[in-house]
């Protein structure tokens, strides 16, 4: 079974709908019913892209959303799936199987789509709960600070500490890739 987000690519859609209507526009004017098929047809390729045999070889995120115990990782910590979001920008992946490596055939997304990919392992939200998750916010040091924060955003700044940045492969996401079948070509 694939993990799924039944959020995904609702995002974007949401905020041009959002601005439309701010806008005064029209939800039935012709270039802004064109611009909401677009985002639709995004929906409407991934699925599509599920149940293709050739999309599902040698791609790095079919066999992780179709890996159950990587899939239960990501949904148990928020830590391992900004991990893994952070991993999967800015770097490339190789399938570790002799005619992929001799073709030289590898594996690379976008920082949305890893937003995305992450979010459908969890089964919930859009690529942005993850975009640019990597980048640090200010540090809490004082401890009359600390106390100020409710117990969220307390908890919120105990995983941000432990996020790494865009790029950054950590150790225990390299070693999981690798029980995939798959390494990193560049980081």
């Amino acid at each position: 079974m694939i993990s799924s987000s039944p959020d995904r690519h609702t995002f974007q859609k949401q905020k041009y709908i959002e601005g439309c209507l701010e806008a005064g526009q029209s939800l039935d004017d012709p270039e802004v019913r064109a611009m909401l098929e677009m985002y639709e047809s995004w929906a409407l390729r991934d699925e599509e892209n599920l149940v293709n045999a050739e999309w599902q070889k040698n791609n790095m995120e079919f066999d992780m959303r179709t890996s159950d115990w990587m899939v239960a990782k990501v949904c148990e910590s928020r830590v391992y799936a900004q991990n893994l979001y952070a991993a999967l920008c800015n770097n490339t992946f190789q399938k570790q199987d002799v005619w992929t490596i001799l073709k030289d055939h590898v594996w690379a997304c976008t920082w949305r789509s890893a937003g995305g990919i992450v979010a459908n392992m969890r089964g919930e939200g859009d690529y942005i709960d993850w975009y640019c998750s990597g980048i640090k916010g200010e540090d809490v040091t004082e401890q009359s600070e600390w106390n100020m924060l409710t117990l969220e955003q307390q908890t919120f700044y105990k995983e941000g500490i432990a996020y790494v940045g865009e790029s950054v492969v950590t150790d225990e996401i390299r070693e999981d890739l690798a029980r995939l079948g798959w390494s990193v070509v560049s980081d």
